[in-house]
């Protein structure tokens, strides 16, 4: 089944106008995940590598995926509008364990959005369910940088690894197919 989540609010759970949301749809495969993204382009410059598995992406105009399960596995994805990614498998908070994980990765900006479609393979773990999740977006830079949420995460500045926030993969809205 696919998941929808609308990253349609601040990391600290205020509306964010409509211009500023994006859209993942997550869907389980028989080989590990398949992720859609549909975000508006900011026009955000790219990061100085080429397009590929690419470090500190959440530095950058990006749109994160996690996906945690019953105990402190989780796995982190990050997609940016460049064709740039980063795969995380992480054990414990903030503790990755595998880094640059493969993901088959498909870009295109289409006016004011871009959009992409993405696939992990049997090489990239998943949690054990049942899976809770969370989808951040992140834009701007300086004062202008602005981090939205699926699920807003408490605190006093944005922690995207607050995986208590995270919302269980039955509560989350239903679509008929990722894309």
């Amino acid at each position: 089944m696919t998941r929808r989540l609308a990253i349609a609010r601040t990391w600290d759970g205020a509306p964010a106008p409509a211009g500023e949301h994006a859209f993942v749809e997550v869907t389980r495969t028989t080989e590990g995940l398949a992720i859609a993204v549909d975000a508006p382009w900011h026009g955000d410059p790219p990061p100085s590598a080429p397009p590929g598995a690419t470090h500190a992406l959440w530095e950058h105009e990006v749109v994160e995926l996690f996906v945690a399960g019953v105990d402190q596995r989780y796995l982190e994805l990050e997609i940016g509008p460049h064709g740039h990614h980063l795969v995380l498998w992480l054990e414990g908070v903030r503790r990755p364990i595998r880094e640059r994980l493969p993901l088959s990765l498909e870009v295109r900006r289409d006016g004011p959005r871009w959009r992409a479609r993405a696939e992990t393979g049997p090489q990239v773990p998943l949690p054990d369910p049942p899976w809770r999740l969370n989808a951040y977006s992140i834009h701007g830079a300086g004062a202008a940088r602005r981090h939205l949420a699926f699920a807003p995460v408490p605190g006093a500045a944005p922690d995207f690894h607050r995986l208590d926030a995270f919302v269980a993969w039955d509560a989350l809205p239903l679509t008929r197919a990722a894309g």
